[in-house]
């Protein structure tokens, strides 16, 4: 391996680091629409029982199997996947780990520079005199160069903020794990929620700002977000969206925990540490990210009003809505830049950890320093995501999201569960995961890991695939432009796909040395 491994400088620095890559986007834009969408508080019942019986068991098994690997001196799911089976074929399944982080972040860094632009816009008072819908859209398809209005003159200021971001994000991995990324989260992670909590407050003290229409307070708002609609759990919708969320919200199963679970030391915790983390981020998502958007809607536009923000989408619901609410009260730049840089920090905590996978990868099991790894990465990810972005009115970045952001960290999922709970045995993965633990988990969680949480999946997984895939067959495109884009964005991910399965046969050729690793110094 190119150098030593680095080690977490603290407790707390991987704690925040992890929920850091939990806390994103989807906490504050797509929690509340998903509540809203599949039946109000009831869409909750679903969404604990996916995190207690998806989310928890898959946080366990990557931050044990992470941790594990890394004492052997591998991080990404291949060579982990490898140090537990020691079987050449397993290693070929980590490609879902590799595979699902970088695809999300070729996408993922264009929505984080639109926060960070929308922040600066906010703040210079841009966006101020937008007083209807249809005017903020054209801003925004405009920013996005999908309508070129010049509403905001002739700078390119998509270009310039995807670049700031870019460079941000880079500069960041490439000081590695102490000094980028674990400063970053100790910075960041705290800031995030003081802003959080400061628009939370804001919203919650807004009262009802219109006597003449006293049903639309703030206890109602609470309520139009809270109250549940028992009817929509037969709807058999309702508990696959639940189970995406959990997915997307904790980043489980998608290699970037296990990546920084493998910088842990030997018998540093894993079980307390999974569960700070993912407390934290429910924190956010469902006391924080539940307190602001929907509740804000229905204050200023009602209940149908809310309704059709939740349903219009997150962008719009982001971008559009929010800015035209925040215009309604004092201070409405210091609002709206809250409102946006808070989006992009929760979106920076996140990419970073999205770029850490590939990079271990490639320092593991390539013998990249960690400079060349990140030009490397930093290089194919510039070429992509500026593609991503000038074809965006094709729908390239949507079809990147449901393929990387979708359905295949279900899959990755499944996976690594599968692996935790049968090949390395959900047994000793228990014994592994309560070893330095100040909390013993419970022995329950043996048979959830093994039994239950792989089902839970596979029904999950069936019931979404049997409603989804007809909808995104070649044949059901019926614009020729978006036909062509859709086959070039499918052909491009197969050679991504191809280009790793490569990279991990060759890096399986210096796995022998894990043998000799194991025998000398087992740390089991």
């Amino acid at each position: 391996m190119a150098g030593s491994r680095e080690n977490w400088g603290s407790r707390i620095g991987i704690i925040l680091a992890v929920a850091g890559s939990a806390v994103g986007l989807g906490n504050f834009l797509r929690f509340p629409t998903q509540v809203v969408a599949n039946g109000g508080g009831a869409f909750m019942i679903p969404y604990f029982i996916a995190f207690l019986f998806l989310g928890i068991p898959i946080a366990f098994a990557e931050w044990t199997l992470g941790r594990y690997g890394g004492q052997y001196g591998r991080g990404s799911a291949p060579g982990v996947f490898y140090v537990v089976s020691r079987s050449s074929w397993a290693k070929y399944l980590g490609i879902f780990g590799l595979f699902v982080p970088l695809v999300i972040n070729f996408y993922y860094l264009i929505i984080e520079s639109w926060c960070l632009a929308y922040s600066g816009f906010s703040l210079l008072g841009w966006l101020n005199n937008i007083t209807n819908p249809s005017d903020m859209k054209d801003v925004l398809l405009e920013f996005q160069g999908i309508n070129p209005t010049r509403q905001l003159g002739s700078i390119p200021w998509s270009l310039i903020f995807f670049l700031v971001a870019f460079l941000i994000n880079y500069w960041i991995v490439s000081r590695g794990i102490v000094a980028g990324i674990e400063r970053l989260n100790k910075i960041c992670m705290p800031l995030l929620l003081v802003l959080a909590i400061f628009l939370t407050v804001r919203v919650l003290s807004l009262g009802t700002p219109n006597p003449s229409l006293p049903d639309q307070n703030v206890v109602n708002g609470l309520g139009f977000l809270w109250n549940p609609d028992f009817s929509k759990l037969a709807n058999v919708d309702v508990w696959i969206a639940a189970a995406g969320q959990i997915f997307f919200t904790l980043s489980v199963g998608m290699g970037a925990i296990l990546a920084y679970s493998s910088y842990l030391k030997k018998n540093d915790d894993v079980a307390h540490s999974a569960l700070s983390s993912s407390a934290t981020n429910e924190l956010a998502e469902v006391v924080l990210g539940g307190s602001i958007i929907i509740p804000a809607a229905f204050i200023f536009l009602g209940a149908v009003g809310a309704q059709e923000v939740a349903q219009s989408g997150s962008f719009n619901l982001g971008f559009v809505t929010m800015p035209l609410i925040f215009n309604k009260l004092p201070l409405s730049p210091l609002i709206g830049f809250s409102w946006f840089f808070l989006l992009f920090l929760a979106g920076l905590t996140s990419s970073v950890s999205l770029i850490q996978p590939i990079l271990t990868f490639l320092q593991d099991e390539l013998n990249l320093t960690r400079q060349k790894a990140t030009l490397l990465v930093g290089g194919v990810t510039l070429a992509v995501a500026l593609g991503v972005k000038t074809t965006l009115a094709l729908g390239t970045l949507d079809e990147l999201d449901f393929w990387g952001g979708t359905f295949l960290p279900v899959v990755s999922g499944l996976v690594m569960i599968w692996i935790f709970g049968w090949v390395f045995g959900a047994r000793q993965g228990l014994e592994e995961l309560n070893r330095g633990s100040l909390i013993k988990i419970p022995k329950i969680f043996e048979y959830i890991i093994k039994y239950v949480t792989p089902i839970y999946l596979l029904i999950m997984l069936v019931l979404w695939a049997r409603k989804n895939i007809p909808m995104i067959t070649m044949s059901a495109i019926t614009d020729p432009k978006v036909w062509w884009a859709t086959l070039y964005t499918r052909a491009g991910m197969i050679l991504l796909g191809v280009a790793l399965l490569i990279a991990i046969y060759f890096a399986g050729k210096h796995y022998g040395n894990i043998k000799k690793l194991d025998d000398e110094t087992d740390p089991s």
